[in-house]
């Protein structure tokens, strides 16, 4: 009964308070700190139960396990049930539909321009600060990582990339190429970042890519997992690959080996005892496979969807190999991590997060129930530290039932009508009745080159994706005049810019000629070289997923240069004459801002 009055006690708060709900218990806290250094680890696509120190005995991961093993372990520890959302609610410490974040492809992930970020937060506070790897909040300034706290960025902004070793990515909006498997080539810069600024406070991000299919990795890792019998499957093991479990395990414990380096390079400069080191990942596992007998992998919002592990560790200044049993999430980690570094957060909208540092430092304390809230594809589940109700409306007693196995609504008809309000009153206040329409910015001067990659286009005629699954897709079977590929912006400075395409074109179909349109500006160009390089297939250690596309080295062209008046409107590429089988396949089409006006 004490637990129902507590649940009817937050829906009477739901019902009068009109915005920032979370306020009602949020947490003074003063710092703790001393300008601590912040390193944080975001894995993608790793499930709770994919390291050893949550049960999993087909592999080892003894770094990130040191982390739960000297700080703190959130075991209750909630994100979003895809990638872009959980990244805008770290970033933000408030629920993901409030910050823009509705998708994962087309712009859908781009967070709002008035939202501020941990790292604003940070650098206002004079720490030097980093992004090392997936940003999946925006690639075009000023969504992009350095226009949203972060002094350096390097890694690929789109959701899942298709390259792992060797591939296309950018440094501070420089389009460069990586050297080796990306998690290793992440961590790489990470160090270096951290050794030239360890004389002053730093906050390091390392979104790692992995184990996100495609499924690529070392073959030193692979080696010790393609010929393993899974003797530990998941919950629905009939439905596992196999293959892929094999592949994820060998992922993890790169991502563990990298953890250790990282860790090691800190313990070595001697920043051990004044850096806080956060672990965590983005969603649930990405296929069927152990996952500690929970309902649901990534994409839902039952418990195994949306559980991810959670350690932070201070040494000598947290508390040593506790567990933190209150659920918190993703929303939590912002006004935490600013509250134990003694950081002024910058930015006035309320935040859905709690402050946690108080219960870190007194687990047993009397802290109040709450709800966590999942969403995602127009269904809703909400977790209270007892209960969950799903997005059907079943209700579960976790304590009891944690792989929901059992809908007691029928017997606990209050509380699950008082879990099924909360749920329809969070709903009215955090999604937005309507989405605005954001056209791509173009033309600033802090970054003269905008990237308008396919994913983020509209097509027609008969072109088509390379594969359904729109990030890091291409543009191929472009073979009529009628065919149209375009890009919603607004341009942003009246000026000259240079306008270039990633293209492949066998060299018996070159000679087609091409337009660029933007309202009433035209630029006409020749496809006079050809470029046709092979598919990439070497790297995939297992066959790559139907729905992703095989990559190949794409060629940069200089079509010339277009003056373009500042306005919205669509960037519009058709063939005027196609005089061989198909016009060319199309990566993306960059323009530089050349001479403003």
């Amino acid at each position: 009964m004490h637990l129902r009055n507590q649940i009817a006690g937050l829906i009477l708060l739901f019902s009068w308070l009109p915005t920032g709900f979370q306020h009602a218990f949020a947490v003074e806290q003063p710092g703790k700190g001393g300008s601590p250094n912040i390193v944080i680890f975001l894995a993608d696509d790793q499930g709770w139960g994919d390291l050893s120190c949550n049960g999993n005995k087909m592999l080892k991961t003894p770094n990130i396990d040191s982390l739960a093993k000297n700080g703190l372990r959130l075991d209750r520890f909630y994100v979003c049930p895809v990638c872009s959302p959980t990244r805008a609610e770290f970033l933000t410490g408030r629920y993901h539909p409030r910050t823009g974040v509705r998708g994962v492809s087309t712009g859908l992930e781009r967070l709002n321009l008035d939202e501020k970020t941990i790292a604003d937060s940070f650098k206002s506070a004079g720490y030097a600060t980093a992004a090392f790897g997936k940003w999946h909040n925006g690639s075009q300034w000023p969504y992009h990582p350095n226009a949203r706290g972060f002094d350096e960025y390097y890694g690929f902004t789109s959701g899942h990339w298709g390259e792992y070793m060797n591939p296309p990515l950018e440094h501070n909006g420089h389009p460069v190429r990586g050297k080796g498997f990306t998690v290793d080539d992440f961590t790489d810069h990470a160090i270096d970042f951290i050794e030239k600024n360890s004389r002053k406070p730093f906050l390091v991000y390392l979104p790692y890519n992995t184990p996100h299919s495609p499924f690529i990795v070392p073959k030193t890792f692979w080696n010790n997992f393609k010929d393993r019998v899974i003797t530990q499957r998941g919950q629905e093991g009939d439905r596992e690959d196999v293959d892929v479990t094999r592949a994820v395990l060998a992922m993890c414990e790169n991502i563990d080996a990298n953890v250790g380096r990282v860790l090691s390079k800190i313990e070595k400069l001697g920043l051990k005892e004044n850096t806080i080191v956060l672990y965590f990942s983005d969603n649930g596992p990405n296929s069927f496979r152990f996952n500690g007998g929970m309902k649901g992998r990534k994409g839902s919002t039952d418990e195994g969807g949306v559980r991810s592990p959670c350690f932070i560790s201070w040494p000598g200044k947290l508390p040593s190999g506790k567990t933190i049993s209150q659920i918190s999430g993703a929303i939590d980690l912002h006004p935490t991590l600013v509250s134990l570094a003694g950081v002024k957060r910058i930015g006035d909208k309320p935040m859905d997060g709690k402050d946690l540092s108080r219960l870190f430092y007194n687990p047993e304390m009397d802290w109040p129930d709450r709800m966590i809230f999942s969403n995602w594809g127009g269904k809703t589940s909400v977790r209270t530290q007892q209960y969950r109700l799903d997005d059907k409306g079943a209700l579960f007693d976790m304590g009891s039932d944690p792989g929901q196995t059992k809908n007691i609504a029928a017997n606990e008809p209050r509380i699950s009508k008082q879990l099924v309000d909360a749920v329809q009153i969070w709903r009215r206040e955090v999604i937005p009745k309507k989405s605005d329409e954001r056209p791509i910015p173009v033309g600033f001067a802090e970054m003269p080159r905008t990237p308008l990659p396919a994913r983020d286009a509209t097509f027609s005629g008969g072109i088509k994706r390379s594969a359904n699954a729109p990030n890091c897709s291409y543009f191929v079977n472009w073979k009529s005049r009628e065919d149209r590929i375009q890009w919603d912006i607004e341009v942003h400075t009246n000026g000259e810019y240079r306008v270039e395409i990633l293209y492949a074109c066998p060299e018996k179909d070159t000679g087609s000629t091409i337009e660029v349109g933007f309202n009433e500006t035209k630029l006409v160009a020749k496809i006079v070289q050809g470029w046709d390089p092979p598919l990439i297939t070497d790297q995939d250690v297992i066959p790559r997923p139907p729905a992703e596309s095989i990559m190949k080295d794409f060629k940069v062209l200089d079509l010339g240069k277009i003056k373009l008046a500042k306005g919205k409107g669509d960037l519009v590429l058709r063939a005027i004459d196609i005089p061989g089988k198909e016009v060319m396949q199309v990566r993306a089409v960059n323009l530089h801002l050349i001479t403003d006006q």
